[in-house]
């Protein structure tokens, strides 16, 4: 009987640049992380003029020092930074204060309240915002605006209307770069500390590995170039602990550092057949063994010394930025969003939602360094956002969520809700070519 040669599938053409927008060289913490603001303002003043100039043509533009000299009646425009005060959110302060009673304070879901107030501020002044023409939880602290109306008899500033940065325009590629450009599965969330499904981790390793499935399904998954892992692979969640009896807490400590070493075998020992047959690109999460501080570098190689050895294994930042087969991906392990739901408090407007205007804001993390932890930085902010990205996707999010959105000057942009894998067993593809892109499960029930 005349023996069958093996099918082969040659996966398609990786290209891969990363923009190490996020690289730290120097971990330094003795500037003040007003700096921070500076330089956003500085870095996103020019472009809100542009777009209040157009919106708002017949009004004058002046500084928050030239509107505490004019007359009240006088509507005119000012940029600045927003500032909203919240007696609800973390004041470290106040966790200072409430130390001696040796109690964990909870973590609050929600910061905003009827109490919130919002200011206005540039490198010299502040000044309190009021008005009806303005709803204060569709903004959080952070963002760089321009804000129109008058001045008040008590100082403050009466909004009629504002505005933001807008969309970054995109760049033009080549139409001869557009072909064969392949697919992307993007995962985060696998938690392996506390998922339980070690049959869908299973299922996921051997069907990207060409393991199962039949002809047309395994020619589909080599049409993947890469697989994203978007934080919190590790873990998706610690627990807390209060502080009596801190000193006899060393026995404790020694559990979590072993537990933390089986772990990071075990996810290593998961990617490595995998990062054989596909490359990589491996993002921390708020819960894995890296500084949580924003941007988290990436994880050392000493963690995944299996993985670490493949030029197929790529180690990033998150947030992160790169380009894959002339398409420029970005986005995190989702930090960013979930902390703006819970400075703004609208229950009803989805994750997918706040993505959207982070581009809109130009600044992937606007709340940091005010309620996310933040590298003080002196001379420029790492956030805003300079690239347009063709993808950009948050992970770690309750369920997957997605939008092809298309800005006003004709920027194309997939935008992606990425859900926890240990929860859902779902990863995304997105087709490269026409950033079509579907939720994939590898659930066993």
């Amino acid at each position: 009987m005349e023996a069958h040669s093996p099918l082969i599938y040659r996966r398609k053409l990786f290209k891969y640049e990363n923009f190490e927008k996020f690289k730290i060289s120097q971990r330094r913490f003795e500037q003040q992380y007003s700096s921070i603001y500076i330089a956003r303002l500085r870095a996103l003043k020019d472009h809100v003029l542009q777009k209040a100039k157009i919106k708002w043509t017949s009004n004058e533009a002046v500084t928050i020092s030239e509107f505490v000299e004019r007359d009240e009646s006088n509507t005119c425009i000012i940029i600045g930074t927003l500032y909203k005060h919240q007696e609800l959110k973390p004041s470290i302060l106040r966790e200072l204060s409430e130390e001696l009673q040796l109690v964990t304070q909870p973590s609050k879901i929600n910061y905003a309240s009827f109490k919130d107030v919002l200011y206005l501020e540039d490198e010299m002044l502040r000044i309190k915002l009021v008005g009806n023409h303005m709803n204060i939880q569709d903004v959080v602290t952070g963002l760089v605006c321009a804000v129109l109306g008058h001045k008040l008899e008590n100082g403050a500033f009466s909004i009629k209307d504002w505005c933001f940065a807008g969309y970054c325009p995109k760049l033009s590629i080549p139409d001869h770069l557009h072909e064969q450009r392949g697919k992307i599965l993007i995962i985060s969330g696998l938690d392996l500390a506390n998922n339980s499904q070690f049959l869908s981790l299973n299922l996921l390793s051997e069907w990207i590995t060409g393991m199962i499935g039949c002809k047309e399904i395994q020619n589909e998954v080599a049409s993947i170039v890469c697989i994203i892992i978007a934080g919190n692979s590790i873990k998706g969640a610690i627990e807390t602990h209060n502080h009596n009896n801190y000193f006899q807490t060393k026995a404790h400590n020694e559990v979590i550092f072993k537990e933390a070493a089986e772990l990071t075998h075990k996810l290593d020992n998961f990617l490595h057949p995998i990062v054989q047959c596909c490359p990589v690109i491996l993002m921390p999460g708020e819960f894995d063994p890296t500084c949580h501080t924003l941007p988290q570098q990436s994880l050392h190689p000493c963690i995944l010394p299996q993985c670490s050895r493949f030029k197929n294994f790529y180690g990033v930042t998150n947030p992160w930025i790169g380009n894959i087969n002339t398409r420029i991906v970005a986005g995190s392990s989702g930090q960013p969003i979930m902390d703006i739901m819970k400075v703004a408090g609208l229950v009803d407007v989805s994750p997918l939602t706040w993505l959207e205007r982070t581009l809109l804001w130009r600044h992937y993390a606007p709340t940091a360094p005010d309620t996310v932890p933040a590298y003080p930085s002196s001379n420029i902010d790492p956030f805003v956002i300079t690239e347009c990205p063709d993808i950009y996707f948050a992970g770690n999010m309750d369920k997957y969520d997605t939008k092809l959105l298309t800005a006003d000057e004709e920027q194309v942009i997939r935008l992606i809700c990425i859900p926890k894998f240990s929860e859902t067993q779902t990863g995304v593809l997105v087709n490269l070519q026409d950033l079509k892109t579907w939720p994939i499960s590898f659930s066993i029930n």
